[in-house]
């Protein structure tokens, strides 16, 4: 089987591929993550699923290239990673006592060029609170370098009322539909 390469950074992305006990590497993109304003949620991060993992893909052709992006979408307003605490304060409020969606584009593609893509989304409610302990959520800096500003896998859990869908997706990467995509590859696991 070709190599495998997870073309993220993300500790949280590593952490799940780490599960599968699959051989594999991690490679940072490098890719301009702008989209054009008249994609849908679920197209844009289809999209950059695909920018990702093709970029990846075209320094190491023989291999299968996995890329994945998520964007957090609540009242039909797209969030993406804050840049400061101020903007991860904001995101929260629009959060809080409200059910929202995470969208994650998921692409796959291999030797020869050939391409498997999914999107994968899960809802989420959460929980009314105060705005003291909104602050003290912040003051644990979990919303640095997350879509919503927020971590479930960490304390960030303690703001979910009801979670809909795949968790994994939710800390991003949808396992269950990377398993599906590596299957229909030719990987195996066991």
């Amino acid at each position: 089987m070709s190599e495998l390469i997870l073309a993220s950074t993300s500790s949280a992305r590593r952490a799940l591929m780490d599960g599968l006990r699959l051989p594999y590497r991690a490679e940072a993109p490098g890719v301009d993550e702008v989209v054009a304003p008249h994609l849908s949620v679920t197209e844009a991060v289809r999209e950059l699923a695909s920018r990702k993992a093709r970029a990846v893909h075209q320094r190491h052709p023989e291999a299968w290239v996995l890329g994945a992006d998520q964007l957090v979408e609540v009242a039909g307003e797209v969030l993406s990673k804050p840049v400061d605490r101020n903007a991860a304060r904001e995101q929260l409020r629009k959060l809080v006592g409200h059910t929202h969606a995470i969208h994650t584009g998921v692409c796959l593609v291999g030797p020869g060029g050939k391409v498997l893509d999914a999107v994968e989304t899960t809802r989420l409610t959460f929980y009314r609170v105060k705005e003291e302990e909104l602050e003290r959520y912040l003051d644990l800096n979990e919303w640095e370098g997350c879509c919503g500003s927020y971590r479930v896998e960490d304390a960030g859990q303690a703001l979910l009322e009801r979670l809909d869908g795949d968790r994994s997706n939710v800390q991003g990467l949808p396992m269950v539909t990377v398993v599906r995509l590596l299957r229909e590859a030719g990987f195996r696991f066991f």
